[in-house]
């Protein structure tokens, strides 16, 4: 939601020439750039554990971040208060610690400037229902619809534990180039777990789904879907075993297994990696590093996804970036700061938790596009012999070496190109660039899956994933070494 100037300014109690006023005391010891992050922030949550309300409340965040960048400085404060003498102390200490004094380059250039008004037509997370009003008793039916739903469903359901966990913010920022951009972003998460128990087995399953919406979000047909995919494939799971390891093809299924590439890949190509010489994609720019034909995004402009922005937390427009372009890498994820660095525009991913953090180089949506290689059915039909996985967990990246190891938590068993036997407690390890480069199919069917995914960096912010069905031609499966 976009609101008008004015509305901002009152939240937190400025005006225009005070924002003018405070980028330049941030700037009094030599900065060359300076950045104001104002926030107030709305949390709710509620939790229903066997029908019985667990647990639920809502609290407030609100203050003011401000950046002065000296170079390759940067010094930072914030306050947890707008009135004009704290915000003064917070840009003086900002601009004491970048120690500006001696000259340095310009950190963030002054060519890549973004003067449009932010403009309502055009937002990507309108909503009608504001979190912030709406009472949390009236989340508790919809929370238990979904419970009878799945009890309903599955006689061997033993606990159900529901969430519901929403947020809505009021953004303002300003620079020292005179750019001002506000807009109001909500947000929201539906997570439930479930328990079922057969004999002396017992099974756990999670779903979830989060968007940029307001209490429109609750319906009914998402409480069935959640429901549905709650008891979806639980015989499998009863029946999954471990299969024996070793390197093998691996099939995965579209959507989730787009964590695999969030992590594997993703924060590999993220800039502030690449420019301090730490990711594995470092020298690879404008080399192919995976088949033709494949393209790998990072995209801002989904409406209502959870890695939607209008514009990104330095206040540069949300846009849809291609990473790789029919297999060669072309971009890396860039804040001003970066994109400085390399010469090149941001692409609108200067992201941070909130105003207590400095922004850093972060994903938003990222997936592939999908390819022209048929159906999954016939990438398992082409594995002939492997694995096929629709959902990880637990994944770890090196993100140097570009090595990661990820949890299955589902899977079945490919022989003689048909699935068979149902498996589980399996691990798939392998490295990024060698993997990229080993895809041998990618399937027509992108599906981005919107999971309450949140992707931890020295801070945490909410992000997407999505995938075709794609078939590598060689992982480990079991934890081997890859080679």
């Amino acid at each position: 939601m976009i609101l008008n100037k004015e509305y901002y300014m009152e939240v937190f109690g400025v005006s225009l020439p005070q924002l003018e006023e405070l980028t330049a005391r941030a700037l009094k010891n030599g900065g060359n750039y300076a950045d104001l992050y104002f926030e107030d922030t709305c949390y709710s949550d509620i939790l229903l554990r066997d029908s019985v309300v667990g647990a639920g409340g809502q609290h407030l965040d609100y203050g003011c971040g401000i950046r002065v960048l000296c170079g390759e400085k940067t010094g930072y404060a914030y306050s947890e208060s707008t009135d004009i003498p704290s915000l003064s102390r917070a840009a003086a200490a900002a601009g004491i610690i970048a120690d500006g004094t001696a000259p340095g380059e310009v950190a963030v250039s002054a060519a890549n400037r973004y003067f449009g008004k932010p403009n309502p037509k055009a937002d990507r997370y309108p909503f009608t229902g504001d979190w912030r009003t709406a009472p949390l008793s009236e989340a508790v039916p919809f929370l238990e619809s979904i419970e009878s739903a799945i009890r309903a469903k599955e006689s061997r359901c033993s606990k159900v534990i529901a969430s519901l966990s929403s947020s809505v913010s009021d953004i303002l920022m300003y620079n020292s180039y005179g750019e001002l951009k506000y807009e109001t972003r909500p947000l929201a998460s539906l997570s439930v777990t479930t328990i079922f128990i057969q004999g002396d087995k017992t099974v756990q399953t999670s779903v979830g789904r989060s968007l940029r919406m307001g209490t429109e979000f609750l319906t009914p047909q998402l409480a069935a879907d959640i429901a549905a995919e709650a008891v979806k494939g639980l015989d499998a799971l009863f029946d999954a075993r471990r299969p024996k390891g070793g390197k093998m093809s691996v099939v995965m299924g579209a959507g989730a297994s787009g964590i695999l590439l969030h992590e594997a890949m993703g924060h590999a190509f993220e800039a502030d990696f690449n420019r301090k010489g730490q990711s594995v994609f470092a020298d690879k720019m404008g080399k192919q590093i995976c088949p033709k034909g494949i393209n790998i995004i990072d995209d801002g402009t989904i409406p209502a996804n959870r890695g939607a922005c209008n514009f990104d937390d330095e206040g540069v427009p949300g846009q849809k970036t291609y990473m790789v372009e029919d297999g060669v890498l072309t971009s890396f994820l860039h804040d001003r700061v970066s994109a400085n660095w390399y010469g090149v525009a941001p692409t609108g991913n200067g992201r941070r938790e909130s105003f207590r953090y400095n922004p850093i180089p972060r994903m938003r949506a990222t997936y592939m596009e999908s390819g022209r290689d048929g159906t999954v059915q016939d990438l398992i039909a082409a594995a002939g012999n492997g694995i096929f996985v629709d959902s990880f967990s637990n994944g770890e990246v090196k993100i140097g070496e570009g090595d990661f190891t990820f949890y299955v938590k589902s899977g079945f068993l490919i022989e003689n190109g048909r699935l068979t036997m149902p498996v589980k407690d399996i691990n798939i390890v392998g490295n990024g660039p060698k993997a990229l480069a080993d895809i041998k199919g990618v399937a027509g069917d992108l599906k981005i899956d919107d999971g309450t995914w949140t992707c931890g960096k020295e801070q945490s912010v909410a992000v997407s994933c999505g995938i075709p069905s794609v078939l590598i031609g060689k992982l480990t499966v079991g934890g081997e070494q890859y080679d």
